[in-house]
């Protein structure tokens, strides 16, 4: 087989590679949804379900319009981005037989599907965090904002080699760029929102709401177990070299092992807390263990790796505890999961990685969580003074399965006969 062939079938064997990834993260959408129709009320289930779809769309428009041009069209090393539309020209057939370090080793097209999907994820963390009160079409209006220009820039401030990038900040599949970005945007958000009606009592009385599908959360979790594979496989972007296949491996082997660890933390946890085996937070501890590897899942041995999601379960518990305590009504525990493990994950690349520096690392976590969270406050707020943010009182009690979508997800259940 000659270069120019072995070239295409590298190029074509990546490509794929990179979109079967991207599909699997796309996937991530149905674990979001599951879960978090699972941990809401009955009455709530169809309005969040909405939302988990209309974001899905949502971001797939604003990143197309914008937000990728924003992510990596804009000057290396820079603070401001560049603003544009679209996304570029496809590789030339030139350009890939070129050769050399700057050829393309996968079709452009295959980078924006799965970048976009990336940006989805995102958004998808806030959404259970405000659930059960946000009026849907104020929960939409942010999700323009958010995956158009929030998440793109400080994307770009890393991914795209801007100047976190430059000053040695390491965020392998988005510990800080994805998940933390996601649970500053919902600790903004309800921070304005306010917690469910009868969420806390008197003298710091907390008051558990019990989501109405259990089973629906596990499978949720399940989905986003598998999705994470693509999230973090598919950050290795290529595997058609021995180098690159091990290096592949290695993420899936650390991934899973991440989110065991994880699981088994939390679950150990609450027991020795609550004297049960709850099983929200072993799902919750699942995937803290997954955003805690997401930063660096390459260099860890599989037992470090174990160790580190272990960590993200332990974490997740006392800050799901914590934000109840100081009354943070986040009804799937999101800002705890994608926050504090997002945060934990980032640091903890300093372990295994000889090249990750504990100044970088800080500074990145800092500037990702300040830009999102401000410019997060900012649109929650003038999104509250124009339309509001939260249903009524009333409708609230009614559920907002009716009020915003007319229509029920359990109607035998729960409908007036």
């Amino acid at each position: 087989m000659d270069n120019t062939a072995l070239t295409a079938l590298q190029y074509g064997f990546d490509t794929f590679y990179f979109l079967i990834c991207g599909a699997l993260v796309m996937w991530m959408a149905a674990g979001f949804a599951m879960l978090e129709a699972g941990l809401v009320r009955a009455k709530n289930t169809t309005e969040i379900l909405a939302k988990n779809v209309a974001l899905f769309a949502v971001a797939c428009i604003m990143y197309l319009l914008i937000g990728y041009y924003i992510m990596y069209s804009s000057p290396e090393g820079g603070i401001l981005p560049s603003f544009g539309f679209l996304i570029g020209d496809e590789n030339t057939v030139e350009s890939v037989l070129a050769g050399g370090e700057d050829a393309p080793y996968y079709a452009a097209r295959s980078d924006f599907f799965f970048q976009i999907v990336f940006a989805a994820t995102c958004m998808s963390i806030v959404s259970g965090a405000v659930a059960e009160r946000m009026k849907l079409w104020s929960f939409i209006a942010f999700a323009v904002v958010m995956t158009a220009a929030i998440y793109p820039i400080q994307g770009f401030w890393k991914w795209g080699g801007g100047f976190l990038d430059a000053a040695g900040f390491l965020d392998f599949a988005g510990s800080s760029v994805v998940h933390m970005a996601g649970a500053a945007a919902a600790l903004a958000g309800v921070i304005l929102l306010g917690a469910r009606k009868g969420k806390y009592g008197a003298n710091g009385q907390v008051n558990a709401i019990p989501g109405a599908n259990l089973p629906l959360a596990t499978l949720g979790m399940f989905i986003l177990w598998m999705g994470w594979f693509g999230f973090n496989g598919g950050s290795q972007l290529k595997m058609s070299t021995i180098e690159d296949a091990n290096a592949v491996a290695q993420v899936f082997v650390n991934t899973n092992m991440a989110a065991a660890g994880g699981l088994i933390a939390a679950l150990i946890v609450a027991r020795i807390l609550f004297g049960k085996a709850d099983l929200t937070m072993a799902i919750n501890g699942a995937l803290a263990g997954l955003v805690s590897i997401t930063a660096e899942p390459l260099t860890p041995t599989a037992l470090q790796s174990t160790l580190i999601g272990g960590v993200g379960g332990v974490l997740v518990v006392f800050a799901i505890v914590g934000f109840d305590k100081i009354k943070i009504d986040d009804p799937v525990g999101a800002i705890s999961v994608h926050g504090a493990a997002g945060i934990w994950g980032t640091l903890a690349v300093c372990l295994t990685n000889p090249e990750a520096s504990l100044g970088a690392q800080l500074l990145g976590i800092a500037c990702i969580f300040a830009w999102v969270f401000i410019a997060s406050l900012i649109v929650w707020s003038i999104i509250k003074a124009v339309v509001g943010l939260r249903v009524s009182e009333e409708e609230e009690y009614e559920g907002v399965d009716l009020v915003e979508c007319g229509m029920e997800a359990y109607p035998e259940f729960t409908g007036k006969k």
